[in-house]
């Protein structure tokens, strides 16, 4: 893998997590038939927009910024989920893709959430420090 610092949103596992959401999502969503492509058009791109976010925020190396993004992540995952559900109501995805998805949904939204919770604390005590992003980001996300 290359190695810059603006690319170290790479290492971070929410960023991870998303690009393997994403991942899902298209297995399940290109089976899709012709006249339900704008259907599965939106779930895939409302779960792109998840990883890219969580990237674009990370490159813009301020605490404000980042947050920011991180939020506007949430904000398509939430959308993301609530068309699984509807995929789901309407008999157009399996109640075993959907566990899947929403699992997956679930712990990155969770992962996100104590990312942000922690970032606000931070910025509100000014306890930051722009080159221990990936260091403190997956600290708050998992076990390290």
């Amino acid at each position: 893998m290359r190695k810059n610092k603006n690319r170290g949103y790479q290492k971070l596992r929410v960023w991870n997590d998303a690009i393997e959401y994403y991942r899902q999502t298209y297995l399940i969503f290109r089976k899709f038939p012709y006249e339900s492509k704008r259907i599965a058009g939106q779930a895939l791109a409302s779960t792109d927009s998840v990883h890219r976010n969580i990237a674009e925020g990370y490159c813009r190396r301020s605490i404000h910024e980042y947050l920011n993004f991180l939020n506007i992540a949430l904000a398509s995952l939430g959308e993301s989920v609530s068309g699984l559900f509807a995929c789901r109501a309407s008999g157009q995805i399996t109640e075993e893709d959907f566990e899947n998805l929403d699992s997956r949904a679930y712990k990155l939204e969770n992962g996100l959430l104590k990312l942000v919770e922690s970032l606000e604390r931070k910025r509100a005590s000014g306890d930051w420090t722009d080159h221990l992003v990936v260091k403190e980001s997956n600290a708050v996300y998992g076990n390290d």
